[in-house]
């Protein structure tokens, strides 16, 4: 089993979500979060005055798949992710040793 972590821009999101839906990924998480790096953050005005805020929300999602739809997910990230700007975000792949379905106690794959 693979889990895949994402940093994408939220605006992808819809578009990621439903290309991994069609190759058959259940569950995924997903949180709203901030971060910084290549890409600067965009002038923003509030109230008449110009400010430039220091983080840049991004959607970060968090994928555990059998070693058979890994690549395929990693595909969806990417084509549907890519806008070609800096900022489109990163992907980190982790083995997986063991998952457990707390309600009825299923083990590996079967837990997914």
């Amino acid at each position: 089993m693979k889990k895949i972590e994402a940093i994408i821009r939220t605006s992808r999101f819809d578009q990621i979500h439903a290309c991994v839906s069609k190759l058959g990924v259940k569950f995924l998480s997903f949180y709203e979060i901030k971060g910084m790096g290549f890409e600067h953050a965009r002038q923003e005005m509030y109230r008449g005055v110009a400010y430039e805020p220091a983080y840049i929300p991004r959607t970060k999602l968090e994928i555990v798949v059998p070693d058979e739809l890994a690549s395929g997910v990693i595909q969806c990230i990417l084509s549907e992710g890519k806008t070609g700007e800096v900022g489109d975000g990163k992907i980190f792949v982790y083995d997986v040793q063991e998952a457990y379905r707390i309600r009825n106690g299923d083990i590996g794959e079967a837990a997914l």
